[in-house]
């Protein structure tokens, strides 16, 4: 039996950006999507804690250090800039697997990974 389950989160990063203009997906900085776990193309889910709202998309590359978290095309009517979201993904794997894996779990302080 395959189940869906959390692979990586990011923890209450800031959005900096809507772009209504784009065609679609999310903008975040690469090395945010480096410490998840993301890749370019990937399937996320996005909660915004300042007004509930949650949306599915994928993830686009943003330069590196920029602290970029851009939602783009028909979810930026979902966000205003400065808001606070989570930004999950999920993987589907076998049963046995998931009782055993551990999720990646990053929380990012002012858009950048802390070392």
């Amino acid at each position: 039996m395959m189940i869906e389950v959390l692979k990586s989160k990011l923890h209450c990063v800031k959005v900096t950006e809507a772009n209504l203009n784009y065609m679609g997906s999310i903008t975040i900085d690469e090395d945010l999507m480096d410490a998840a776990g993301l890749i370019a193309g990937e399937k996320v889910q996005v909660v915004d804690n300042n007004n509930g709202e949650r949306l599915e998309t994928y993830v686009i590359k943003g330069e590196r250090g920029s602290g970029c978290i851009c939602l783009n095309g028909a979810a930026a009517r979902k966000v205003q800039v400065g808001d606070t979201v989570i930004i999950i993904s999920y993987a589907l794997m076998d049963f046995e697997e998931a009782r055993t894996f551990s999720p990646k779990v990053i929380f990012p302080e002012n858009n950048k990974i802390i070392h």
